[in-house]
Parts: C-alpha cells; sequence; structure tokens
C-alpha cells in the first residue's frame, strides 16, 4: 500500500484519483488529508479539492506531462544502485562545478552530462553542483522558476535519468 497525503486546510473534501478511479481521502491533522491505495511504478495519480478538478501532487517525485499533468508515481526500488563502494575525497579539498543541466551539452540531458564528466574530472573538478534541476514549465530554464521541487525536470531526463 502508498499512502497519499495533501496539504489542503481549507477544502471541504479531498479526493485522489488514481488510474481514472476516485477515492475519497480524509482528514488528518493540522490540514492534512490521507489515503491509502496501491500504486504500481508509472500510475498516474492527482488530488481534488472539493468537487474540481484533478491537480498534480505539489510533492510529486515526477511530472512527465509538465507542472499542470498528472502526477507519476515512481517506485525508488527498482532502481539498481552501483555506486556502493565509492567514497567522497575530503570536502576540504573540492573544487567544484556548477552544472545546468540544460546548457552543459546540445541535448540537455543528464545522460548526456555522463559524457562530458571525464573531461571535468582531466581539469581537477572533483565535485559537482546540480543546478536546480526541479520540474518547471517549459523546456529550459535556468532553475530559478522551480513548480515541482521534488521532481526531477522531465526534458533533462527525470526521475531515473538523475539516478
Amino acid at each position: 500500500m502508498t499512502e497519499l497525503s495533501v496539504w489542503a486546510p481549507s477544502a471541504t473534501t479531498v479526493d485522489a484519483t488514481v488510474r481514472g478511479r476516485t477515492i475519497a481521502m480524509k482528514r488528518a491533522e493540522r490540514g492534512w488529508w490521507r489515503t491509502d491505495t496501491t500504486l504500481e511504478h508509472g500510475d498516474d495519480y492527482g488530488f481534488s479539492l472539493d468537487g474540481g478538478e484533478a491537480r498534480p501532487d505539489p510533492r510529486s517525485p515526477w511530472q512527465p506531462d509538465g507542472v499542470h499533468g498528472p502526477s507519476r508515481h515512481v517506485d525508488h526500488n527498482r532502481f539498481v544502485w552501483t555506486d556502493a563502494h565509492w567514497r567522497a575525497p575530503p570536502l576540504g579539498s573540492a573544487i567544484f562545478y556548477e552544472l545546468h543541466v540544460g546548457t552543459f551539452t546540445p541535448e540537455g540531458t543528464f545522460e548526456a552530462a555522463i559524457d562530458r564528466l571525464d573531461h571535468l574530472a582531466a581539469l581537477g573538478i572533483t565535485a559537482i553542483e546540480l543546478m536546480p534541476v526541479n520540474e518547471f514549465a517549459g523546456e529550459r530554464g535556468w532553475g530559478y522558476d522551480g513548480v515541482d521541487l521534488y521532481a526531477p525536470h522531465q526534458t533533462y531526463g527525470g526521475p531515473d535519468g538523475l539516478k
């Protein structure tokens, strides 16, 4: 089971929409609304307040259809990490490079950036600070107009691309 929750303190009713199905949510403490449901990786969902149009989850981890589209559930356990033995160098010796994914390569994706990491290492860069990568309206931006703060921008590669 997956708990869906949304903060909507002024709402009278809140429903979750999952795969075209409407699920009434229960009012909880301090303005939160909650429900338990079954979500599979890739299932779309949203929230409807007081019978209105379904809106995306403000804490969505994946917005493949943009900031106004439905939210999509991510099963993070599907991703197989391969960096268990990696150790960071001492922070005091770090040389940072602030990387803007959308402009770092012609493709503007996380995957395309991988091919240029050796170049940064050859320059002496030991740490990368990613510019804000959260979802925003449109395909390209500077990261200052983020909307879905927990969803890596779909054009850059989405949540799996960031991993």
